[in-house]
């Protein structure tokens, strides 16, 4: 094409040229997509990682000596989370996990100076982010938020 003596190249779809690049941008928007999405579960994965991390209200009444906290798969209490601390009546501690942890379920026992125990099974602490430990006549229970 020739304007003012300026020529301009003209256009031609070469068999199909432009079906090909829009069926290719199509893949390509798929394929992105896909990407996407398993961005986001991969990274869903990783953020539940390390999420056991609970706070532990003791309402029990009496000086808690001793705390486990162990994978309901495992009949092994592991360590003492406390240390050689103890948890009064009417205080809390944060217990925290190492971020590779991947167990949801967990067990608890806690341990009072008398060497009585009181054990919680089957603890989802994905979903938990305080736990409040009860002890009243004889009977122990646990609230959950």
């Amino acid at each position: 094409m020739l304007v003012s003596g300026i020529a301009f190249p003209t256009y031609q779809n070469p068999e199909g040229t432009v079906e090909r690049m829009r069926e290719t941008f199509s893949k390509f928007k798929v394929a992105l997509a896909l990407g996407v999405i398993a961005i986001f579960l991969t990274a869903s994965v990783f953020a539940r990682a390390g999420k056991q991390d609970f706070i532990l209200h003791n309402q029990t009444g009496v000086e808690i000596h001793e705390v486990y906290v162990s994978p309901v798969s495992t009949d092994d209490w592991e360590e003492d989370v406390l240390g050689k601390g103890t948890l009064p009546d009417g205080e809390s501690v944060k217990i925290t996990f190492n971020d590779r942890e991947k167990h949801v379920h967990w067990d608890l026992k806690i341990v009072d100076g008398k060497g009585n125990s009181i054990e919680w099974h089957d603890l989802n602490l994905i979903e938990i982010e305080e736990l409040t430990l009860h002890y009243k006549d004889g009977k122990a229970w646990a609230d959950v938020k």
